[in-house]
């Protein structure tokens, strides 16, 4: 699904952003990895992140066995679009917050020499937002639950999805992440900031990008990759599931000085489930993109499909005049 990128309407004039997600596509009919019976991926290899280090793709993505658990599993490639797995997985269940279930969903961003790993950590009570550091993408660190579950501004629940801006604003740090709104207990983002990238607190006492009622994002607002610096702002891809839980994909622009100002937002997907392996296993009809990685003039987002494999696709960033919030 390509090209639709009009807002919902709020105000007679348009506002003109050049650098918007445009034309997302698929580079592959086929998923880049899946599920391998007999392994600690049994039952799945899906929500991958990627990062590009010395000239090589790295890939990190969760790998989940026959019992539910998971781990983080390591891939690497020199396109970007083939990749090789490793045998064994990278991080398995070791702490008390993720015993039991695993780390789930990896999201992955370099500042200065260190590579900074937010994950879920999953202990069959509880899923929270957890973080990991490492300077060679090999030999990671545990920094601890760093957003926990029901003790946010606004969150009463879990949380998940840290996308880290990958620079300061403001003299800070700052993360969108996921969490359960006090007001309807659905899954919206939520900013949080930090002066040391290891320290987390909420930001706000309120969601800043929220569910829209009978839209494609009506259950779910989940953050994906670590957003985008443009001369726009700060470009959110996120993930979006409505009343039946079909996964789809939205961006969201916010105030390159303020990260909880929301300046523009799709009000319709532009990247959907189509593929027979995006709509049939462990979760039907789910693309979840949590990896991006700049290739040239356009980006390469990768994405985990029905809860069992991981594509691949593409798109660049175009001029286009948007309906204003």
């Amino acid at each position: 699904m390509a090209g639709m990128f009009v807002l919902m309407f709020a105000a007679q004039s348009t506002l003109s952003y050049s650098q918007i997600p445009a034309d997302l596509h698929r580079l592959s009919t086929e998923p880049l990895l899946s599920a391998r019976k007999s392994t600690y991926q049994s039952s799945g290899a899906f929500n991958p992140c990627v990062i590009r280090r010395k000239g090589v793709y790295v890939m990190l993505y969760r790998a989940q066995d026959k019992d539910g658990i998971s781990r983080i599993g390591y891939a690497q490639g020199k396109d970007g679009t083939h990749f090789t797995q490793d045998a064994e997985p990278l991080l398995t269940p070791e702490a008390e917050y993720e015993e039991g279930g695993g780390l789930e969903d990896p999201r992955v961003v370099q500042i200065g020499k260190t590579y900074y790993l937010t994950y879920t950590g999953y202990n069959k009570k509880d899923a929270q937002l957890c973080l990991a550091t490492s300077k060679d993408l090999r030999h990671w660190k545990r920094e601890g639950v760093i957003m926990p579950a029901r003790m946010g501004n606004w969150n009463v629940g879990w949380t998940k999805s840290g996308a880290i801006v990958p620079r300061k604003i403001g003299g800070k740090y700052w993360m969108y992440y996921m969490g359960d709104g006090s007001n309807d207990a659905t899954d919206q983002t939520g900013l949080a900031s930090s002066i040391d990238l290891v320290h987390w607190t909420d930001a706000t006492d309120a969601p800043i990008l929220s569910r829209r009622k009978d839209q494609f994002d009506s259950r779910v607002v989940e953050p994906g990759p670590s957003p985008i610096l443009t001369k726009d702002g700060i470009l959110l891809i996120y993930n979006g599931a409505d009343k039946d839980l079909v996964y789809r994909t939205g961006w969201a622009l916010f105030d390159k000085n303020d990260p909880a100002k929301l300046l523009a937002r799709s009000a319709t997907p532009v990247f959907a489930p189509t593929e027979s392996w995006e709509k049939t296993g462990q979760v039907p009809n789910v693309v979840f993109i949590e990896g991006l990685v700049r290739r040239g003039n356009s980006y390469l987002f990768y994405y985990g499909a029905a809860d069992k494999s991981i594509g691949v696709g593409e798109f660049k960033l175009a001029p286009h005049r948007v309906e204003p919030l």
